[in-house]
């Protein structure tokens, strides 16, 4: 969202084009904008908020995990949730999942916290809200975004069948109450986070997603991450 046209793949834009046309997305884009130009600086890049979107194409996603904000230190955010650009120390909740990761399956942590892997295989790394400013968490929560990936939610509630979604946390569990559970896997936790992660601890998701998939007919995510990966410039 920014003075340019939005950049989205180009099934995820058949499935949100109503979305774009309405005021409060218009309203929304015309408030980041004014920020800009006021001299706040917003995470991610205008170029990557719509990243979860660019890396998982519609027809292609059979996971979602739902986080909240965008991390908002220097660097970190770049448009999906949880993941941070190579060479960016790996955030606490991140540091968790690979944690559980391991328990679950076996899979020893790398040493970075780029999920891109994951968002090429279907996983689809949605933020609730797409942005935030410097230093300041929660900053862009109701300011329309919140509306947006909703109706996100709803889509593929409604156009996908047999997704997994993984909902850590209230807030996901609450935002998730939309999803069709008859047509879907919808498994709850506690957050990550350090401050709920004993709840968050031994809940198998990983296993559970792919069993899941498996038995619908559907590729199991290797969610083995490649070791080594490429700092950007």
């Amino acid at each position: 969202m920014s003075k340019h046209k939005v950049r989205m793949e180009a099934g995820w834009k058949a499935q949100l084009q109503k979305q774009f046309d309405q005021a409060y997305m218009k309203k929304l884009r015309a408030e980041l904008v004014r920020r800009a130009d006021t001299g706040a600086v917003i995470y991610p890049p205008a170029d990557q908020r719509f990243s979860a979107f660019n890396e998982t194409p519609f027809d292609q996603v059979k996971v979602v995990i739902l986080g909240q904000d965008p991390y908002h230190g220097a660097g970190q955010a770049h448009g999906m949730c949880f993941s941070v650009q190579p060479g960016v120390a790996i955030p606490p909740s991140l540091r968790n999942i690979y944690k559980e990761l391991n328990s679950d399956l076996g899979i020893e942590p790398v040493r970075h916290g780029y999920l891109q892997s994951w968002a090429q295989q279907g996983v689809f790394l949605l933020n609730s809200v797409l942005t935030v400013e410097h230093s300041q968490a929660a900053s862009h929560q109701g300011l329309g975004w919140e509306q947006f990936t909703d109706a996100v939610i709803q889509c593929l509630s409604d156009n996908t069948s047999n997704t997994v979604f993984l909902l850590w946390g209230g807030y996901a569990k609450r935002k998730g109450q939309i999803i069709d559970a008859q047509k879907h896997c919808v498994l709850t936790s506690a957050h990550p986070s350090p401050l709920s992660v004993r709840g968050f601890t031994g809940c198998k998701h990983f296993s559970q997603a792919n069993t899941y998939l498996q038995a619908h007919g559907k590729s199991a995510v290797q969610w083995k991450l490649p070791a080594d990966v490429a700092v950007k410039a």
